[in-house]
């Protein structure tokens, strides 16, 4: 293989961030036509394709986010050059992009994330968003992971694969009760205000099935798609609330709130999806290895 080309490595660089041919040839001062063929001598060089073409827009493959992320490199080693000869030298890091369902619990993305946290080499970029964007952006390979609390469907169109991380027990939480007073499930549900889940989450749905079958409805006093809030709600409020202990274990250890029971059969289940890829990011590789699931 000959020498790469970095005069065609800058030119790829160059589309990959400007989006598009257009707006890279202007800058570059070249016809489009000029900048395409550049970009086929590097693609022919390294023996892939870099882009593929959606209607009118450039995406980039696997390979040619492989790529982008090396050129990154390279041009950021120039400037670390300047930086460092010019006595402000700046530190090499590696990337991990980590899109995170926003109804997930944050601790658990945080134990999840934790030996990635505090690294000087590592980059952590972490983005949080419905599930349907956040596989488009996979798929697309602008990020490594998604954590989600259900697996992704997967067919014969898709190279998604589901990691189970974990799973944890659904409890009923809250402010503890006076001396000799203790919770019964399911029967104080009948009177006792709750804080719930939204219909849209899984534990919900189990634990309205639970309900049905014991012949009870509950006070419903909010529905929060938020763990974060419905932990908050759960602190300011006398209700009882359905979460997975993960979601408050800073308040159970602090005796702020209390574990009164765990519901049977109702579990939370937490999955890392990532798209099959040739080349994975050796940072995910390291993560899924040292996961507890």
């Amino acid at each position: 293989m000959r020498d790469l080309n970095y005069n065609h490595l800058r030119y790829f660089w160059a589309v990959a961030h400007d989006g598009g041919l257009t707006r890279a040839a202007e800058r570059l001062h070249l016809s489009q036509s000029a900048l395409s063929v550049q970009i086929q001598k590097l693609e022919h060089q390294i023996g892939h394709k870099l882009f593929e073409r959606t209607g009118k827009r450039l995406v980039l493959t696997e390979a040619g986010q492989i790529a982008l992320d090396y050129a990154d490199t390279v041009f950021k080693t120039g400037d670390e050059l300047l930086s460092t000869l010019k006595g402000r030298p700046i530190a090499s890091r590696q990337v991990l992009r980590v899109g995170a369902l926003t109804t997930l619990s944050r601790n658990f993305q945080l134990e999840f994330l934790r030996p990635l946290v505090g690294r000087t080499d590592v980059e952590l970029i972490v983005r949080s968003g419905n599930i349907r964007d956040l596989l488009v952006q996979l798929e697309a390979h602008a990020l490594d992971l998604v954590l989600s609390n259900s697996a992704a469907p997967r067919d014969a169109r898709t190279a998604l694969r589901n990691f189970l991380l974990n799973e944890q027990p659904v409890s009923l939480v809250g402010h503890a009760r006076s001396a000799g007073r203790r919770f019964r499930f399911p029967e104080d549900l009948t009177t006792e205000p709750i804080l719930l889940p939204s219909l849209d989450s899984d534990i919900r749905v189990a634990f309205d099935g639970v309900m049905e079958l014991a012949g009870i409805t509950p006070v419903i006093l909010a529905e929060v798609d938020d763990m974060a809030m419905l932990r908050l709600l759960t602190r300011e409020s006398d209700a009882v609330a359905l979460v997975p202990p993960i979601v408050v274990r800073d308040e159970l250890a602090a005796g702020v709130l209390v574990e009164h029971c765990r519901i049977p059969e109702v579990t939370e289940t937490f999955y890392a999806i990532v798209q099959k890829r040739r080349f994975p990011n050796p940072l995910l590789v390291d993560l899924l290895t040292s996961s507890p699931g």
